[in-house]
């Protein structure tokens, strides 16, 4: 079960004028289920993404990233779950082509036009015939108010579809966002085996767009992590239908941009929290702090150092308060000269450690107490500057095993 998790309430997910979605069941991988959707853009929108860093990655990354750069105008994305189209070499990407050229050519547009997007096994060829059969019924299914629909078809072993909304006042209009996200396993930032899609009606320049999702990613998707595998298919796409009405945003040092901004970022970072939450098998969220770093960069790469260790992660799952895991970690993250005995360690609000050492007031049971929790924040201060930063992560437990073992069964 997710961690303190539910499913969207469909009247919090705010329709985006110029924006319309369609979803249909297309029986890629297994029939009864949503597993093809479309999000079709008025003329005009501004669109940018954000990437995996996986040098493997998937035939439709290359692609999409092939189309953002030719900046004709991106009227349209295609999204299917079940086969992530990856690993699937030259013949990979002529599926991926076809199906953009297929869609294009309902819609009237180029297929340079269109953004497609894969999630689900990799190495499997994509089932192109069953996708493009289903194009008709997924754009007779086109509407503004289909983002909850949309948040359950590109669901892989997800349990819960993930979906929020938020309004922000911007040039004197009520501007609207919404965003869906699918993942639970195969998390690590740069990015992590997700998808996030982040909607608005804000008026805002292309020029500021990919400077924009860059922003929400960094401070979202990529400070999550479930199990440190970096994916072949992670994308982030921001699109502003520029339809609020309000004067275009040029900038986001402006207060109208820092608005936006800053209620985008709100519901990217909800999206990411919730991939985490419902993490495969995971029975608890634990936020990591880290403070007293020279640089952020620092601060993240002993945060990850922690949430990518087996044996943390293993120990929260069994209220285990084996915490000299934790500082282990913390050792071998990689800061050469890091001084041991600066380093202060807590608990929520339990001060573990100090000065390098077991803090002489620290009792186990007290350690064993925030351990039970399903919520838990972990804080270590590094001693060396003022910078930090935060990632957030799950536990990991032996259905973790039991899911990815069955995957593909």
């Amino acid at each position: 079960m997710p961690v303190n998790l539910s499913a969207p309430d469909p009247s919090t997910l705010f329709a985006i004028a110029g924006v319309r979605i369609g979803v249909t069941e297309a029986g890629v991988r297994k029939a009864g289920r949503k597993d093809l959707s479309v999000v079709l853009m008025d003329t005009g929108a501004s669109v940018a993404g954000v990437f995996t860093t996986n040098r493997f990655c998937a035939a439709p990354v290359q692609i999409c990233r092939e189309h953002l750069a030719l900046g004709i105008g991106i009227r349209a994305m295609l999204i299917n779950t079940g086969n992530a189209n990856a690993g699937t070499g030259a013949d990979g990407l002529a599926r991926a082509r076809s199906t953009c050229a297929t869609l294009a050519q309902k819609l009237g547009v180029e297929a340079a036009q269109i953004l497609p997007f894969s999630t689900g096994v990799i190495m499997e060829p994509l089932p192109v015939e069953r996708i493009e059969a289903g194009l008709d019924a997924a754009i007779a299914d086109a509407q503004p108010g289909n983002w909850m629909r949309a948040a359950e078809g590109i669901m892989t072993t997800d349990t819960l579809p993930k979906a929020f909304g938020a309004s922000a006042v911007v040039g004197g209009k009520t501007v609207h966002i919404t965003g869906i996200s699918k993942g639970a396993g195969m998390i690590r930032p740069n990015m992590a085996t997700m998808l996030g899609f982040i909607a608005t009606d804000a008026c805002i320049s292309q020029t500021v767009m990919p400077q924009l999702a860059l922003e929400l990613a960094e401070g979202s998707f990529n400070r999550v992590t479930v199990d440190g595998d970096t994916s072949t298919n992670d994308s982030l796409v921001v699109i502003a239908s520029n339809q609020a009405g309000h004067a275009c945003i040029e900038s986001l040092e402006t207060p109208d941009g820092q608005a936006l901004k800053g209620a985008m970022l709100d519901v990217a970072r909800k999206l990411a929290q919730a991939i985490v939450r419902d993490g495969e098998g995971a029975t608890k969220f634990i936020t990591i702090q880290v403070s007293g770093g020279q640089d952020a960069a620092e601060c993240r790469k002993v945060a990850y150092a922690i949430a990518h260790s087996p044996l943390v992660k293993t120990a929260f799952f069994a209220s285990d308060p084996n915490l000299g895991r934790i500082l282990a970690a913390v050792g071998y993250a990689g800061i050469d000269d890091l001084d041991q005995t600066g380093i202060e360690l807590y608990l929520d609000d339990v001060h573990v450690a100090t000065r390098g050492g077991r803090n002489p007031a620290y009792r186990e049971e007290d350690g064993q107490r925030v351990m039970k929790q399903s919520e838990i924040t972990v804080h270590v201060n590094l001693g060396r500057g003022n910078a930090t930063d935060t990632v957030w992560t799950c536990d990991l437990s032996h259905e973790y095993v039991t899911i990815n073992a069955d995957y593909r069964s």
